[in-house]
């Protein structure tokens, strides 16, 4: 009777551990998973504004608050444009002092909490950079999704989708470089993001299902009258644009691919996510299990999947050492494998997202040599 009392009680107790290390895994895959649009990344820190004067804002010293270029800065209720740090400046161990290009919108208080974002615009593209442009809903799988199309003399078309912890108003921070190059523009939302159908599940699938969202809007351009389509991907919407070239009927339309900061692999970046909301490391690999069985991500591993590696088109990549993110050793690879299709320009000192803000000139001048032949 001892025996059966001891085994029934070490299988309840096996039976609870592995409920427990279920229940971890699922709440540590939360990271990546549902990661707010808009919101910050759980690798972005948290800030205090300490002080304003008439140009410069102080704050919170931290690796984020010495990166290089321009960057959003965003908080509750306010949103501000921040640019380099401060030559000269008073400052202190505390604290950096860094160039207060202007507020979007709201008041900034010493002691107001603060992120850094991609983001340097909000709105539209009509409010924010003064562009015309038609707001549009096209037919997805799952319901319309709005979009803004920025009209363009050419017909190559380029369709703009951001990633992980941003909206389309990311896509922004390009839109007048492209518009001054005469391409039209289209910069949809897609499911999960505000006014967008929600996920049946409620869940990102880092680009592994939204990515038809992403092909309904590639079919609109070519119905639309573009001749050519220029996918150009941030993040997971990155991992988008190649499986809208791998994938889609009218993938023959395009002529190349923009990658910033692309998510090609799933699993490096929701280990990252979840070890930034310090998920101990003996959980990842649970983590990434619970991903798989509440999403289905497997990407390429699933018998007769298209493999998303081989690149056909001319593709420029924008990815750096900085990013915590998306490791940026597979961009280095795919460049290594593909040096007659992709050009990789190395980017230091940026976070995810983060390419073009951490010098905009280099930036632009890359984007335009690769564009170039496409025009």
């Amino acid at each position: 009777m001892r025996t059966a009392r001891a085994t029934a009680a070490a299988v309840t107790a096996v039976i609870g551990a592995g409920a427990a290390a279920v229940a971890a895994g699922r709440f540590a895959s939360d990271a990546a998973l549902r990661t707010p649009p808009g919101g910050p990344l759980p690798t972005e820190p948290g800030l205090t504004v300490h002080a304003t004067a008439a140009g410069q804002i102080a704050l919170t010293r931290d690796l984020a608050t010495l990166r290089p270029g321009r960057h959003g800065l965003s908080g509750d209720g306010f949103h501000a444009v921040v640019g380099p740090v401060l030559p000269g400046t008073p400052d202190s161990a505390d604290t950096v002092v860094r160039r207060l290009e202007r507020v979007t919108y709201g008041t900034l208080e010493p002691g107001d909490r603060a992120w850094l974002t991609p983001n340097l615009y909000v709105g539209d593209p009509g409010g924010a950079l003064g562009l015309d442009h038609t707001d549009l809903e096209v037919p997805g799988e799952l319901g319309p999704l709005p979009a803004w199309f920025v009209p363009g003399a050419r017909d190559t078309w380029v369709v703009a989708v951001h990633g992980l912890g941003t909206t389309r108003e990311h896509t922004m921070n390009l839109m007048e470089f492209l518009h001054r190059h005469r391409f039209p523009v289209l910069a949809p939302a897609h499911r999960g993001d505000p006014g967008a159908p929600r996920s049946p599940d409620g869940l990102s699938h880092l680009g592994e299902t939204e990515w038809r969202d992403l092909d309904a809007v590639l079919h609109h351009a070519v119905d639309s009258g573009a001749r050519q389509v220029v996918l150009y991907g941030w993040s997971t919407g990155a991992a988008m644009a190649l499986r809208a070239a791998a994938r889609s009927e009218v993938r023959a339309r395009v002529a190349g691919l923009v990658l910033d900061s692309p998510v090609l692999n799933w699993e490096a970046t929701l280990r990252a996510l979840a070890a930034a909301r310090h998920t101990p490391g003996v959980l990842l690999p649970l983590a990434v299990r619970a991903a798989q069985g509440r999403t289905g991500l497997y990407g390429d591993r699933r018998p007769g999947a298209v493999h998303l590696d081989r690149i056909a088109v001319p593709t420029q990549i924008f990815h750096g050492p900085d990013d915590t993110v998306a490791p940026w050793r597979f961009s280095r690879r795919l460049a290594a494998d593909h040096p007659n299709t992709i050009t990789l320009h190395t980017v230091r000192g940026a976070p995810h997202g983060a390419m073009w803000n951490a010098d905009p000139g280099a930036y632009e001048e890359a984007l335009r040599r690769f564009l170039t032949p496409l025009m």
